[in-house]
């Protein structure tokens, strides 16, 4: 077997691979959106956390259908799922929180936000070449 023939059997295992793990985040994010749902429908009432973990499922998903359909991934949607945990986290321990520790995610929760910024800047003013 010559090295660019292992090259390809290689690539075209990672890349099954890569799909079949992308077929199971699809699977498990549904799954968690179902167990979601019911949850809200036991206790009859929402809560924003429940509001925002349908949120976070919501971002998975987008990201797994932008990946699925573009091949590529924009480093926004992590950033953006980043922001929604945060925010969840903050809402759900702020009875727990002291105020640096209040302090720390709210700025991290705006660093990130910076980071998008910066990202979509340099997005729309250096656009990505076919080269």
């Amino acid at each position: 077997m010559s090295p660019n023939q292992f090259t390809k059997i290689t690539q075209k295992s990672l890349g099954l691979v890569g799909q079949i793990v992308l077929i199971i985040i699809a699977v498990a994010t549904i799954y968690g959106v179902f167990q979601e749902i019911l949850h809200i429908w036991d206790t009859k009432s929402i809560a924003v956390s429940d509001l925002l973990m349908l949120f976070l499922y919501l971002e998975v998903m987008s990201m797994l259908n932008h990946y699925l359909g573009s091949g590529n991934l924009p480093v926004r949607y992590p950033l953006y799922i980043g922001i929604i945990a945060l925010a969840r986290f903050l809402v759900l321990d702020i009875k727990e929180l002291d105020a640096y520790r209040m302090f720390a995610l709210s700025g991290s929760i705006l660093l990130i936000a910076l980071s998008i910024l910066v990202v979509r800047y340099g997005h729309v003013r250096f656009p990505y070449t076919d080269d």
